[in-house]
């Protein structure tokens, strides 16, 4: 392996967190919101169709800012060719290209792309050799533990995706056919590292630094990969990050803190796609910013029915106010 490429898989295995592509959430946006807390850790784009990478060159899913490094660009779909192309035409953004095998939508896996992949580990093994002969950097792969739980593959097929060249692997420790359901099985993960020689991250489930640490202990992993863990808290990659470098716990983000994350993702959304569709791409994220408070079902359930920006300000307003009085009142 190059020293490039080595430097830079050192560089996500030494800080030992990363964070994992969200399908309509890891935007440039919520990128740059966790960059102003973690600048080091690896941030996943959303997935980025190969196919339709053909037809569209400039858009808002491959944006990227200056400080958003180290990045690895996640591309889908099940088309050596395509996927070899989309992987030279993103290389100059990225510091990895992350290929999707674990993605467990019906829309995906009907079409053969995501988890689908694991059903046919021949293609996915062309994929990888493609993309790896294409490309200058490194090449990660993210799958599941298998396609259901009388499948389960994830040793064989992570065996298969080295062998092709692939120098990375993220494994979402739960199958396709539980979707997002149930635990995620870290133990699980243990078989797959010992049976490969590149380094590992496991991903489902991470959501604060005490599953962090248990994830590690029961996978032997070489570091996580946060997903829903980090929706309503951008601090978490970074909080994670400085407990494995020096053991200190870094306090969790207020009420307040986090309202005010809330105001400026809003914000900078509106800024990327304009007012209407920067509210409406907002909307699915309100109940994350909002959990843990006395009436937050009923604050979500007033602000998703908002479309204009300064009422949402002022109802944001209002609910910080209403959260402070209520936690006066129970001192």
């Amino acid at each position: 392996m190059p020293d490039n490429m080595k430097n830079i898989i050192q560089q996500i295995i030494s800080r030992k967190v990363s964070l994992a592509p969200m399908a309509g959430i890891t935007d440039i946006v919520l990128r740059n919101l966790i960059r102003e807390h973690s600048k080091t850790c690896l941030i996943t784009t959303e997935m980025i169709s190969s196919e339709g990478l053909k037809h569209v060159h400039d858009c808002a899913i491959i944006k990227k800012s200056e400080t958003d490094s180290p990045i690895a660009y996640q591309i889908s779909g099940h088309k050596p060719n395509l996927m070899a192309q989309a992987a030279s035409f993103l290389e100059n953004r990225a510091d990895m290209i992350d290929i999707n095998m674990g993605c467990p939508v019906k829309k995906v896996v009907c079409g053969g792309d995501g988890s689908a992949l694991m059903k046919t580990p021949d293609i996915a093994q062309e994929i990888v050799k493609s993309v790896k002969s294409a490309i200058k950097i490194p090449v990660s792969v993210k799958f599941r533990l298998g396609y259901t739980a009388d499948t389960m593959n994830f040793v064989e097929f992570g065996q298969l995706m080295q062998e092709a060249g692939a120098d990375f692997i993220t494994i979402h420790a739960r199958t396709r056919a539980q979707m997002y359901s149930g635990n995620a099985d870290w133990k699980k993960i243990k078989d797959l590292k010992k049976s490969v020689d590149i380094p590992v991250f496991a991903n489902g489930d991470i959501i604060s630094i005490e599953t962090a640490e248990q994830c590690l202990e029961q996978s032997s992993a070489d570091g996580v990969a946060i997903g829903r863990g980090v929706l309503g808290d951008v601090t978490l990659p970074h909080r994670i990050e400085h407990f494995f470098a020096t053991g200190e716990r870094i306090p969790e983000p207020t009420f307040d803190e986090k309202l005010d994350a809330l105001t400026r993702h809003l914000e900078n959304e509106i800024e990327l796609r304009g007012i209407e569709v920067g509210i409406k791409c907002i909307r699915k994220l309100y109940g994350y910013y909002i959990s843990g408070v006395r009436n937050a079902a009923k604050y979500r359930a007033e602000l998703v029915r908002i479309d204009d920006y300064s009422q949402m300000l002022k109802t944001l307003e209002k609910i910080r106010l209403e959260v402070r009085q209520s936690s006066l009142s129970e001192v």
